[in-house]
């Protein structure tokens, strides 16, 4: 019998549960929106895949699938010698580390994901693989529940009536439910307020257009498509009242990773006093590294930026960058919305709280 989490009218991924094994569907964002597909997943490479292809993407969703891949191997391998499990568990582990590597909570993910599996060490395969999917499951669940949080603190930045812009997609299509940007906007529209979303389309692989505004279209939430260059034409005539957006990683001196295009976006609002605000769960904030000089940025194929599909816009052999994430300084960011509450202004001594 299927089992499906969550039941918002977007889900990303979804399990599927069937005596002793199961299997993971996760919605091919790569076809959005003109096709809506489940991609069906069982194994860590194939999840791993999912990953690197973008079928998946966003930090938070990135983690929760990549959880899954874990316990989808275990599934797969529980039969096996325990040493024979063992080792072919590690090879899984570190094909999904090498998936993406900006997004933190993939690696916040298999890090709970194996101190999951080191506390079970003598149980038997098919007992560990019970263990690791149960453990996926409550990641799955948590997520849910820490983006309607994070929506409920975030709901009361905005006023009624707010003109919201957004880059990239930051909604139910990028965690287990609800979002992250998308979830403050969804949870001020819940409370009464009348909000409206100005969606940057988010050059090379168009994030904000196939899917922030698709996702907004299926809720019912006014969404305006914007292309990237026209952002500070809109600010400089006063009709943006804020900037929202996710991220990928956060670091311990509150510089925010996020898709390419974000810091261009913060530096307009700055310039013309918007306040900019990041929605992201804890799991995204990494201590470990000191500034956004330190966090990885990911470039990604030339073919994203020459053209898309079959069509090609740019002349063959030229040369192409194509960073997938920039970094804001933490002194352009209004304040980070967490699931533990609002940290205006964050700075190490801030962000740092949040753990203690």
């Amino acid at each position: 019998m299927s089992h499906s989490i969550h039941s918002d009218k977007v889900v990303a991924l979804r399990w599927h549960d069937a005596p002793g094994y199961g299997h993971l569907d996760m919605v091919d964002q790569t076809r959005l929106p003109a096709v809506f597909e489940y991609l069906s997943y069982d194994s860590a490479a194939g999840v791993a895949e999912g990953i690197r292809s973008m079928v998946v993407r966003g930090a938070p969703a990135i983690g929760v699938a990549a959880a899954y891949g874990v316990a989808l191997e275990a599934l797969r391998l529980q039969s096996q010698t325990q040493e024979a499990f063992d080792a072919a568990m590690d090879i899984g582990f570190t094909v999904l580390a090498q998936s993406r590597p900006t997004a933190v909570n993939l690696f916040w993910a298999l890090d709970r994901m194996q101190r999951c599996r080191a506390q079970h060490l003598s149980a038997s395969p098919s007992q560990i693989a019970v263990v690791l999917l149960t453990e996926a499951k409550a990641i799955h669940e948590e997520d849910v529940y820490i983006n309607k949080k994070m929506g409920e603190y975030g709901a009361a930045l905005l006023s009624d009536g707010a003109r919201v812009l957004t880059h990239c997609n930051a909604g139910a299509l990028a965690t287990a439910g609800h979002g992250t940007a998308l979830g403050v906007i969804r949870s001020a529209v819940a409370v009464g307020k009348r909000i409206s979303v100005i969606a940057d389309e988010t050059r090379p692989f168009l994030q904000g257009a196939r899917l922030t505004a698709w996702e907004m279209v299926q809720e019912g939430i006014p969404v305006t498509l914007i292309t990237d260059n026209m952002a500070g034409h809109l600010m400089a005539h006063g009709e943006v009242d804020a900037v929202i957006v996710g991220t990928d990683r956060v670091a311990a001196n509150g510089d925010v990773a996020n898709k390419i295009g974000t810091y261009m976006v913060a530096v307009l609002a700055a310039r013309h006093g918007i306040p900019f605000y990041v929605a992201c769960p804890l799991s995204t904030i990494d201590l470990s590294v000191a500034s956004g000089d330190q966090i990885p940025i990911e470039e990604r194929a030339a073919s994203e930026v020459t053209g898309f599909r079959e069509t090609q816009w740019a002349a063959a052999g030229v040369q192409v960058r194509n960073p997938s994430f920039d970094v804001t300084p933490a002194e352009l960011v209004s304040a980070i919305i967490t699931e533990k509450g609002i940290i205006h202004a964050p700075n190490f001594s801030k962000l740092s709280a949040l753990f203690s």
